[in-house]
């Protein structure tokens, strides 16, 4: 099986990279058009600010490959934002799959700091992606930036507000939280996309 993981500016290439591994999945890491196009599941990960990534995706023309695929794909984290319509950060159109606007965390609470880092469950799965997915379970998020609840969220969580934990249409789908780092739940997570 062909497993890509989108070259981009993103920190978080090596944690996926490693945690396929331990579900037995080699991947490459390329940002070469014929080896995504010929790929048969491609992950978009992403830690790091959307509008230096998305600059480096239109450069390559990767941002209209990547709305072109008929295979599934995977955003993670800011990955999954980027393939939203827009972001408040930095006022960055995105490659808009997801008819949806990312937006900024805003809290009056000392208790609730921005970004966002650490465990948080998950609710209301639905979907391939969580197949055999405990209703609650912990998964790991560091982020500042949120997708509100909408008609493609197939799952949720709350800080601050509630919002989407992660998103699906079609062949996309998309996670906020980090599976790679998220034990044996997000292991089983990245299993569930790379079977589909």
């Amino acid at each position: 099986m062909k497993t890509i993981i989108i070259k981009y500016p993103a920190g978080n290439v090596q944690s996926v990279l490693f945690s396929l591994e331990r579900i037995g999945i080699q991947a490459k890491v390329t940002d070469s058009k014929e080896s995504i196009q010929n790929a048969e599941k491609i992950i978009l990960p992403g830690v790091g600010e959307a509008n230096f990534a998305m600059k480096y995706l239109k450069e390559k023309k990767l941002d209209l490959l990547l709305s072109e695929l008929k295979q599934p794909v995977l955003g993670i984290c800011l990955g999954m934002q980027l393939l939203c319509k827009f972001s408040e950060e930095s006022s960055t159109p995105c490659i808009g799959i997801f008819d949806s606007f990312v937006k900024k965390f805003l809290s009056f609470d000392r208790n609730k700091k921005i970004p966002q880092i650490g465990w948080n469950t998950i609710q209301k799965l639905k979907g391939p992606l969580f197949e055999n997915i405990p209703n609650g379970s912990y998964q790991y998020f560091v982020h500042s930036y949120y997708v509100p609840l909408g008609k493609y969220t197939t799952a949720k969580t709350e800080y601050i507000v509630t919002y989407s934990a992660a998103l699906q249409k079609n062949n996309f789908y998309a996670v906020q939280f980090h599976p790679e780092k998220s034990s044996y739940v997000g292991h089983k997570i990245l299993e569930n996309f790379i079977r589909l």
